[in-house]
């Protein structure tokens, strides 16, 4: 029989105490499947959830997500404050900043970016509208210009256009997206502007015209926001910033293979193939994947969050009266989250 030495002893104690360590250090300080509800629309620009879903970084960080999806930003707002969902990604809204001042929601990180050098939203114009000489965006003085609803994205991207252009726009809340494609394809409103993935093939189908580049008209824009309620912000920190770690790992997919192009053809290829699981999935994928590459736009790095793009839409907001004016960066921001 082997005598095992007391140095020797000692030294598998301490090898045996650093494995166990390390094994502690790796595993979440949280229990494990914690079940979360992740709200998200069927665009490209959510791609982070759908990868950090498929390829298993929430499951790693201890949760069990179930993605829920919804047809405007507003409505996920609204679910998140009522939890229905615990985290989501949108645009900044009047509705989700009255939730905030209302102490029910917090924005958390920064999504989808509006990126010198990398394609971005469209302005596009209805065929109808392009025939009778809209053919820049200065000639859309006085035209009809589809939103989502009042304080969307949607209103603050036509504004600020308009502010530039020094023009009028007359703006027409249809609610939905889908909604909005009908109106501007039947030539029923004359301009929108959109994620590129869904600018570029209305354009080569001929009923929707590009015209210009959100970009051009608000620089270093930040888009969508990652947020959840005010709740899980303060009190249930440990899964928040798991939801986080998971999401910026998907994102860090998405851009190297997408936007970047660093990753190689095969991880471009599969992540075209992952993301039509959710976006343009009743289209054969030979017809979704060319749309999908193309809707390609940055998703912020670790969900950093462009706070100058944050306070212009805050103070955007104020103009047009949507919001009170005591609201301030921290009534939405939760900056604990943020890069």
């Amino acid at each position: 029989m082997h005598q095992i030495s007391r140095r020797s002893s000692l030294k598998l104690i301490s090898l045996i105490s650093g494995t166990a360590i390390s094994m502690l250090v790796a595993l979440p300080s949280y229990a494990a499947n914690t079940e979360l509800n992740v709200g998200a629309l069927r665009f490209t620009s959510h791609a982070a959830s759908f990868v950090a879903f498929e390829r298993g970084y929430f499951k790693a960080e201890g949760l069990d997500v179930k993605l829920k999806f919804f047809q405007a930003a507003q409505p996920l707002a609204v679910a998140v404050a009522s939890k229905d969902i615990d985290y989501a990604v949108t645009a900044i809204s009047g509705g989700l900043i009255s939730l905030a001042e209302k102490g029910a929601t917090k924005v958390i990180g920064g999504a989808l970016l509006e990126e010198p050098g990398i394609d971005g939203q469209k302005i596009v114009v209805s065929d109808k509208a392009f025939k009778a000489g809209v053919t820049s965006p200065k000639k859309l003085a006085d035209k009809t210009y589809a939103i989502t609803q009042s304080g969307s994205s949607f209103h603050y991207m036509g504004a600020k256009i308009a502010a530039k252009e020094g023009i009028k726009l007359s703006f027409k809340p249809l609610q939905k997206v889908g909604a909005i494609i009908g109106a501007v394809k039947s030539g029923q409103v004359d301009g929108w502007s959109i994620v590129p993935h869904i600018a570029k093939p209305l354009d080569k189908g001929g009923a929707v015209h590009i015209i210009g580049n959100v970009a051009d008209y608000i620089p270093n824009y930040q888009v969508t926001v990652v947020f959840t309620s005010a709740d899980n912000a303060a009190n249930k920190r440990d899964t928040t910033q798991a939801f986080l770690r998971a999401f910026s790992k998907g994102a860090a997919d998405f851009n190297a293979a997408l936007v970047d192009k660093t990753a190689g053809d095969v991880a471009a290829q599969d992540m075209v193939k992952l993301i039509h699981k959710y976006v343009y999935a009743d289209r054969p994928f030979e017809k979704a994947a060319k749309s999908i590459r193309n809707g390609a736009m940055r998703i912020s790095p670790n969900a950093a969050l462009n706070l100058a793009s944050v306070q212009d839409q805050l103070d955007w907001f104020k103009s047009e009266k949507l919001i009170k004016d005591t609201i301030t960066m921290d009534t939405l921001v939760d900056s604990s989250y943020t890069q």
